[in-house]
């Protein structure tokens, strides 16, 4: 049986429709506020998809498709966010203050909350274990640099060095994050 060039691409997709709806429509349902804006933008991400098999290969497909969906949750947030709800503004020093997302308690903001959280965990997990524990203890527990070095022996320059390189490394890998987040 000789398989056409353009039958290929209609079976992945009808494949990955059938291996990924279900589950990826409880992704976006439990991000958005109703099953219409869930369905919305699934079918979004099934067209996208769609176009995308028939110009190209998805090597990953799962990771394609949940990172399309998360995108498409974001750009939904951003165009329902009004000026009422809208995510800080970064001060002088191009810093996010994170804390103030989700006061209000609005589900775009919790998710937006949650994926920074999450983000951010990554992000840490892939330091050293020192420039990882100094960034915590200083940074989210609110631990003065003197303090830590009673704890460790290690000198108080030694532990802002290594907070330097962990804020170096947050700030490159929690770029694109940041643009998703705050560029329209």
């Amino acid at each position: 049986m000789t398989v056409s060039v353009t039958a290929q691409p209609k079976r992945n997709i009808i494949q990955a429709v059938s291996n990924y709806s279900k589950r990826l429509f409880h992704f976006i349902r439990q991000r958005v506020n109703s099953d219409e804006d869930a369905e919305d933008i699934l079918q979004d991400v099934w067209f996208q998809f769609s176009n995308v098999m028939n110009s190209e290969p998805v090597e990953q497909i799962s990771a394609w498709l949940y990172r399309v969906a998360r995108n498409r949750i974001i750009d939904s947030y951003r165009k329902k966010s009004t000026a009422d709800n809208e995510l800080p503004l970064d001060d002088e020093n191009g810093v996010v203050d994170f804390t103030m997302i989700s006061e209000n308690g609005m589900p775009e903001e919790e998710y937006l909350k949650a994926l920074f959280w999450e983000q951010l965990q990554e992000a840490l997990d892939e330091l050293p274990e020192e420039q990882r524990q100094v960034f915590i203890w200083n940074e989210l527990e609110d631990i003065p640099f003197e303090e830590i070095a009673e704890r460790t022996g290690e000198k108080v320059n030694t532990l802002i060095s290594r907070k330097r390189y962990a804020v170096l490394h947050l700030r490159k890998r929690l770029e694109q994050l940041y643009k998703e987040i705050i560029e329209p």
